[in-house]
């Protein structure tokens, strides 16, 4: 099939196979009827257009109004960058605020999160894979074990947080991975796309599609390999998927999905600073691993009852399990042979089963108002989760991977949640470029825990959590058809209470009575124009309040000290969010554009304490932790014939590690200011033809030695040091 080098080509060859088209029917009617009738074959005919690297949805999408709100689609296909290993700041490049916490470079998961929130698994997100939903569990544990492969990806679509009010109460907003899909012409399609590079990566993606008659299908296969770019900091993954679609008529559509992810990841330890100066590369673990396996059925079907009705219903699972065997403790804890024994210390197990089941039905109606089409959406979602935890089983002290377990499990937990939520949204146009969208979302469910836990000696937890949350939302936008627009909103959200939030860790921790859900509003107003021939645009100011944060304070019950888990306060995060983008050269044969997306944020306490030591704190005024001031990524891209290249700059400056904000670092290296770091980046694709690309790429390219994060919890607490230089080839083959 012929490529278009552009839009204006690819539109006068189809205007000219239209006239063909059209004068041979006229012809073809001015003849006697002695003529032989033959049947034509379907054909295709198509036009290929270079597509922007980050725009926007439409203000309708996913059955959903979406007008008034921020969004962005990144198009992964043409993407420059090392898709293979899922490098999150160059995916997000282009996405103003992205802050990407990088846990490992193995590509396992996408740590990601936007306005002052939390990054770990992009747990602030309602995560979704072809709209279905893919985190574990969204009350007890958000976060999202699932990994879909990146070289499946077609794009990737974000709505920021003040759209949560159709899919759910996340701060974070959605973020949807959309799967490449079946060539339709085609009975038979494959796709291959190896990498390999530096650390040991190898990387390969086999995937092939096609329809015939009513039927579509498409699967894929991917498997990766790496030794990393730390010690002891192997990874082993694959992933599959197979969806196969059938089209009843033309307004019904029927599509059955499944896909795994699984990986094996050995955990090198955290480092304190002291260590991170030494080597960066050096591992204080060897003997912990960490494993998840998901799986996600699901059926989805799209009803177009009449033109101006639509009708989604999709019905999913996630069922699987995360394992982990690890000696525990941080980088000061050293683990080895022990003389007594002359064996290692028992290592510690945990495996946790998830079982969660949603139901989703979407109904999009248009409706003539004052002589403009109006969109009025409603949906209903239940959700039924099972989610058990069995933990601190004492395991082997050998150094493979190894769950056997001596005895019984120290806790065996069960959380089971269900919910029933309805929400309902009106876009209503009072002129053809103005528009408001009010709307509002109720959910009511609970969650109720049983089980062991040896270490309490009958102690009372909280069994039962209700949840019985009502946010509203508004929003609207006005635009003009050279592409300005202005738009702004304020939504209510919420954050449940974790399930880890519901376990007391020691005898001397205790879960407070009045435990309450974190909740809050995301607001923002912003112009933009995407369309302006020289300088496209987006400058958004924003604020997130998050009210009843979840933390640790002290208590004193009958002269006994406690660490009492308990709501610590309130925080807010202002910021200002910038996308500019210019092509300053365009030609047939070659272009030159250059971009920026940066974000000012200023994330504080506005009340509230939290334990130090043996007494609580004021936090007020004080940063919320992991929110750089300037998060700032700027690139050049460069493209002459069939080669394409971008150099890519990230600037993230310092930020505090807790929430009483510690400067000086600890000597485990879990406290102290998270230094503020540049990493460039250098990305090319040369498309030898229709089959073959080639892509080179070298990630940090000065070999800065950095780190993103002091997490607190998994995979420890201390300093997690990124990658360095590394280099990566791919070559993508298509049939």
């Amino acid at each position: 099939m012929d490529v278009f080098r552009s839009s204006e080509q690819g539109m006068k060859c189809f205007a000219r196979l239209v006239l063909v088209y059209l004068f041979s029917i006229s012809s073809a009617l001015g003849q006697v009827d002695s003529l032989k009738t033959i049947e034509l074959k379907e054909i295709g005919i198509f036009g290929f257009k270079e597509l922007p690297t980050v725009g926007t949805l439409s203000d309708r999408s996913f059955l959903m109004p979406i007008g008034g709100r921020k969004t962005e689609v990144i198009s992964i296909v043409d993407l420059p960058a090392n898709i293979a290993e899922k490098t999150g700041r160059q995916i997000f490049a282009q996405v103003p605020g992205a802050f990407v916490y990088d846990m490992d470079g193995a590509g396992n998961q996408v740590n990601l999160s936007l306005r002052g929130l939390d990054a770990h698994r992009s747990w602030e997100f309602n995560v979704r894979q072809n709209n279905i939903i893919t985190n574990t569990d969204i009350y007890g544990y958000p976060a999202s074990h699932y990994s879909t492969p990146m070289e499946a990806v077609e794009r990737v679509e974000l709505i920021r947080g003040t759209g949560a009010l159709q899919y759910g109460q996340q701060f974070g907003g959605m973020l949807n991975y959309v799967l490449k899909s079946a060539d339709t012409t085609k009975v038979f399609g494959f796709e291959n796309m190896t990498s390999v590079g530096s650390f040991g990566l190898f990387s390969s993606f086999n995937s092939l599609g096609g329809k015939t008659g009513k039927w579509t299908y498409y699967a894929y296969y991917q498997k990766r390999i790496s030794s990393g770019y730390r010690d002891n900091a192997r990874s082993d993954s694959d992933a599959q998927h197979f969806s196969l679609a059938y089209a009843a008529n033309a307004g019904l559509n029927i599509k059955a999905e499944l896909s795994r992810s699984t990986y094996l990841y050995q955990i090198p330890g955290p480092l304190n600073d002291q260590m991170f100066k030494e080597n960066p590369r050096q591992s204080t673990r060897f003997r912990n691993f960490y494993t998840p396996e998901i799986w996600v059925p699901a059926v989805t079907v799209d009803w177009t009852i009449n033109p101006n009705t639509q009708l989604q219903w999709v019905s999913s699972m996630i069922l699987g399990s995360r394992s982990s065997v690890e000696f525990p403790g941080n980088a000061l804890a050293i683990d080895d042979i022990r003389p007594e024994t002359n064996e290692f210390a028992p290592r510690n197990v945990a495996i946790h089963y998830y079982n969660s089941r949603t139901s989703e039905v979407r109904l999009l109606h248009q409706y003539q108002l004052g002589g403009f089409n109006n969109d009025l959406s409603a949906s209903i979602r239940y959700f039924n989760n099972i989610n058990d935890r069995n933990q601190r089983g004492q395991g082997s002290t050998n150094t493979l991977f190894d769950l056997s377990v001596q005895g019984d499990f120290e806790r065996e937990l069960s959380l089971h949640s269900q919910s029933l939520a309805f929400a309902l949204e009106n876009q209503i146009y009072l002129r053809d470029n103005l528009s408001i969208s009010p709307g509002l979302r109720y959910e009511k469910g609970s969650s109720i825990m049983t089980g062991r836990i040896d270490y309490l000696e009958g102690r009372d937890v909280p069994q039962e959590i209700p949840y019985n949350f009502l946010t509203f939302g508004i929003h609207g936008q006005w635009f003009k058809e050279n592409g300005l627009r202005v738009f702004g909103g304020v939504s209510q959200a919420n954050r449940p209470i974790l399930f880890q939030d519901l376990v007391p860790g020691d005898p001397f921790a205790r879960i407070a009575e009045n435990l309450e859900h974190s909740f809050g509003y995301n607001a923002e107003i912003g112009i933009e124009n995407r369309k302006h021939p020289l300088l496209q645009y987006n400058l958004t100011f924003f604020r997130t309040f998050v009210g009843n944060r979840v933390g640790n304070l002290i208590d004193v019950v009958d002269g006994q000290t406690f660490v009492t888990k308990s709501n610590i306060g309130d925080s807010r995060t202002n910021g200002i969010e910038l996308w500019l983008n210019s092509v300053l050269y365009n030609s047939h044969k070659s272009k030159f554009s250059i971009f920026n997306a940066s974000s000012l944020m200023d994330g504080q306490y506005v009340a509230g304490s939290i334990r130090s030591g043996t007494e609580n704190i004021s936090i007020v005024g004080n940063s919320i932790e992991s929110v750089p001031a300037w998060i700032v990524r700027s690139g050049l891209s460069l493209e002459i014939g069939k080669f394409k290249s971008l150099f890519q700059h990230q600037f993230v400056s310092e930020s505090f590690a807790d929430p009483l904000n510690t400067l000086i670092p600890s000597p485990d290296g879990a406290l102290g200011l998270v230094p503020e770091y540049h990493v460039f980046d250098w990305n090319s694709s040369f498309t030898l033809s229709e089959r073959y690309v080639f892509r080179l790429g070298i990630n940090n390219l000065l070999n800065r030695q950095y780190f993103t994060k002091r997490p607190t919890m998994y995979p420890g607490a201390g300093v997690w040091p990124s990658d360095g230089r590394g280099l990566v080839v791919s070559v993508n083959f298509k049939i």
